[in-house]
């Protein structure tokens, strides 16, 4: 028999900021802190795992005092009790207290508590995620490097830093103005002319600017275009991708795998940036790539600036599903500190998966040092 979820144990993780991006900037000249919250399940044979959810009101609506709240007073309480190694029963309780909006309600809430049942799971049965899943077992995932500039006279600096780093490939975040834009591109190809990039615009242009951006991109020989347009402009996406000028990613709109069905039948996409914090953890994120393999769509990946524990995540799934591109996982180059009791091996661009049943991470601090 199954043991049951016998309790859940949530707090706050905050680790350091350094460097300079938009999503983690400093308020009033203050150093600031990526703050997530970390989750223990504990069952009644006394078995653990952990898992972590990592909000930002500048990302998505969750914070990271609703993400909290609802884990503490919500979701925790709905699966107490429940058999460990029913995943599905664990989805229903959170899906009845925290219903869906568009797509899943609340899910990187929910994706704390998915990565610490799976993580769970994993211990138990003595299994790593690529065998869980029924891949063999993959290398090191390949990081690209965030560029987030203002002007194409930044990107010398920038380059340089990568590169004493070790980072050959470039994820750029634009969305501000189209023609800076399109310029921060054509001057970062020519200052990595083989480098793999792609250019992910966060929603942040309207149909007819992301048009011209997108063929200012192809111009400047990019791999794809991410989320050009706001989640809800669907027919947008169709024109873009009708276009042709660049492989159409979508990232923020696509939360679960019934999005990903629904807007590939539209034909509003080419592939997918995959986020596991954004569609809930580890459960829905490889139905999800496994869609895409079927499929032949496009398969990139990034995150949350996920530390530690959710990183962890990421890499295992990249990793057994042999992600074909540099995944833009950029806490080494924005966070600092760690809670594992071994910290993550990330040498030069290559980030190592955890060895060991689960997510083979262990926690042994609340603060990150």
């Amino acid at each position: 028999m199954s043991p049951r979820i016998a309790s859940i144990e949530c707090f706050i993780a905050a680790y350091p900021v350094v460097g300079d991006f938009r999503f983690l900037a400093a308020k009033d000249g203050k150093r600031i802190t990526r703050n997530t919250v970390v989750v223990r399940l504990t069952d009644d044979s006394g078995g653990v795992g952990w898992g972590q959810s990592v909000p930002s009101p500048t990302w998505s609506y969750e914070t990271i005092e609703t993400v909290q709240t609802s884990l503490e007073r919500h979701l925790g309480p709905a699966i107490l009790g429940l058999p460990v190694d029913d995943t599905a029963a664990v989805w229903q309780a959170m899906n009845r207290v925290i219903a869906p909006a568009f797509s899943t309600g609340q899910p990187i809430a929910k994706a704390g508590i998915d990565l610490a049942l799976f993580d769970l799971q994993g211990r138990r049965a003595g299994l790593s995620p690529a065998a869980r899943w029924g891949q063999p077992e993959g290398g090191p995932v390949t990081l690209s490097w965030t560029i987030d500039v203002r002007s194409p006279d930044e990107l010398e600096d920038t380059v340089g830093r990568a590169a004493e780093r070790g980072f050959r490939h470039f994820n750029v975040k634009i969305g501000r103005a189209a023609a800076t834009d399109v310029a921060i591109c054509q001057r970062l190809r020519a200052l990595a002319p083989d480098a793999f990039i792609w250019a992910d615009a966060n929603g942040g242009y309207d149909e007819a600017t992301a048009l011209t951006v997108a063929r200012g991109l192809a111009d400047a020989g990019l791999a794809a275009f991410e989320q050009p347009l706001p989640a809800n402009r669907l027919p947008g996406y169709r024109t873009l991708r009708r276009l042709g000028a660049l492989p159409i990613l979508m990232d923020e709109g696509v939360v679960s795998l019934a999005d990903l069905e629904s807007f590939h039948q539209l034909e509003l996409l080419d592939g997918v940036a995959m986020k596991i914090s954004r569609v809930g953890g580890l459960t829905e994120a490889a139905r999800m790539v496994e869609y895409l393999h079927e499929h032949g769509l496009a398969f990139f990946a990034s995150g949350l600036t996920d530390p530690d524990v959710a990183f962890a995540a990421c890499l295992h799934l990249f990793s057994a599903y042999r992600l074909p591109h540099p995944a833009a996982l950029n806490a080494p180059q924005f966070l600092d500190g760690t809670m594992l009791a071994t910290p993550l091996k990330i040498v030069a661009d290559q980030a190592f998966p955890p060895t060991g049943p689960g997510l083979g991470v262990e926690v042994v601090r609340r603060e990150p040092n």
